[in-house]
């Protein structure tokens, strides 16, 4: 580990430490909504069997799950499988909401010793706090299952110092979903690469009266900062902040004029005081194109709370940068699961782990989870995330983001600290309190000193 990871790492672990204060966690992508903890029981009470010690023959052994999606949407069927043809290890799935409260809760029932057996990291940034606090597992002193092999070359995304302390599960895409109608009626063809600029064109020509043309889920909003930044560094050559980078400036100032000048898309802090619900507002076809994750496939195929009358299509996330060799987007593999070292069942644990893995997350799938390994059925897997109405899809630009799309990946590995600076700065900006040359001033004078403050 470099001196610089090592602080960060340092620095999570007192983070990490101020969670029984009730200190703050991170904002990621496995779900939203609904209460913060939710338990979806099929097997009762929590884990009995002893520590490192297998369970005496006829003894059942218990384990909780915690993630981040809602348990309807797919891992309730997921444990309600394994636990029928397993009597012997019984699994109950715990959800707790993907963002700043829910990774909070996760955190302290770590810290505090509660039943948590495997669990589901969404960001490095997270998984990196876990494993230096003690709660991950190394998988690879099992021995009996090649990650490298199983998964592709874009698990090493996910090494921590060169090791797996988790396993990436799931085809991880971010895209831009259009209303393909809205596209048609004003002869927009659906791009396979783009610019932020020819979003902002898009975005105009869509626009009904004063409605908006493009909205944004909160938890990509910033991924174009770390596609700049993950080409460009987060550093320059001095070691100091490259906050400052011109795409970054470029970002602030497209946002910007979309939200006041255009008023293609709402301001930031009306988006986060009303809570706005983006996903309603694009499925009800209020607004034709939203900046999500593939976790909008859960609510698109449900046509009971979201019903809707036109075809889905999806493009990449566009870029910043002029040439698209030059662009990284987000992406890759996700839905990173570690076994919690303390857990009393590690072993019963990890068997578990690689079922999901290999198949046994099928039912994830209609909610936009595609199987990472090559030993999974993703025909099937497909099948189900179109879901019962496939015709309400463009199917080849959903396989275009999902599976063709050679655009290199990066996993988000900020740290968290650095997320929340700058964005506490930018969204000054866009409230208009604070002007872009200042913006990016606080930015680096902040990130400087986080980086001093975390240098060895």
């Amino acid at each position: 580990m470099t001196k610089t990871r090592l602080a960060m790492g340092m620095s999570a672990i007192v983070l990490a430490s101020s969670v029984l204060a009730g200190c703050g966690g991170n904002n990621n992508n496995g779900g939203n909504g609904g209460a913060n903890v939710e338990a979806s029981s099929s097997s009762g009470a929590s884990s009995t069997a002893s520590a490192s010690a297998p369970a005496k023959s006829g003894e059942v052994v218990k384990l909780k799950m915690w993630g981040g999606v809602p348990a309807e949407s797919g891992p309730q069927a997921v444990v309600d499988n394994w636990n029928k043809e397993h009597p012997d290890i019984q699994v109950e799935y715990v959800r707790y909401v993907n963002d700043d409260e829910g990774n909070l809760k996760l955190d302290t029932a770590l810290m505090t010793g509660q039943d948590v057996d495997i669990y589901v990291s969404y960001t490095m940034s997270q998984a990196q706090k876990r494993m230096e606090s003690g709660f991950m597992a190394d998988l690879g002193a099992y021995g009996d299952y090649n990650i490298d092999e199983k998964m592709g070359a874009d698990a090493a995304n996910w090494k921590i110092d060169g090791k797996y302390y988790g396993m990436p599960t799931t085809m991880s895409s971010y895209f831009v979903a259009l209303n393909k109608d809205a596209l048609d009626a004003a002869g927009l063809d659906v791009p396979k690469e783009w610019t932020w600029d020819q979003l902002r064109d898009y975005a105009k020509a869509l626009k009904q009266g004063d409605g908006y043309g493009f909205i944004q889920n909160t938890e990509p909003y910033a991924d174009p900062l770390d596609s700049a930044l993950t080409k460009d560094g987060y550093t320059k050559a001095d070691g100091t902040s490259n906050l400052d980078d011109p795409l970054v400036s470029k970002w602030l100032e497209t946002l910007n004029a979309m939200m006041y000048d255009d008023k293609t898309t709402p301001p930031l802090g009306e988006q986060l005081t009303s809570k706005m619900p983006v996903e309603q507002m694009f499925l009800s076809g209020e607004v034709p194109m939203l900046n999500i994750g593939a976790w909008l496939l859960r609510s698109a195929n449900n046509f009971t709370d979201y019903p809707r009358d036109f075809k889905i299509a999806f493009a990449p996330v566009p870029r910043l940068m002029d040439s698209a060799g030059d662009y990284i987007t987000r992406g890759g593999l996700g839905d990173f699961i570690s076994v919690n070292a303390k857990s009393k069942n590690t072993a019963a644990a990890w068997e578990f782990l690689k079922w999901y893995a290999d198949g046994g997350m099928a039912p994830m799938a209609e909610g936009g989870r595609i199987p990472a390994s090559k030993d999974a059925d993703r025909d099937a897997a497909l099948a189900s995330m179109l879901g019962s109405k496939p015709e309400t899809y463009d199917r080849d630009s959903l396989m275009y983001v999902t599976f063709e799309d050679t655009t290199p990946k990066f996993v988000r590995s900020v740290p968290q600290e650095v997320v929340d600076l700058r964005s506490q700065e930018y969204e000054k900006y866009f409230l208009g309190a604070q002007s872009l040359e200042d913006t990016l001033k606080a930015m680096v004078a902040r990130h400087n000193d986080y980086l001093k403050q975390n240098a060895k």
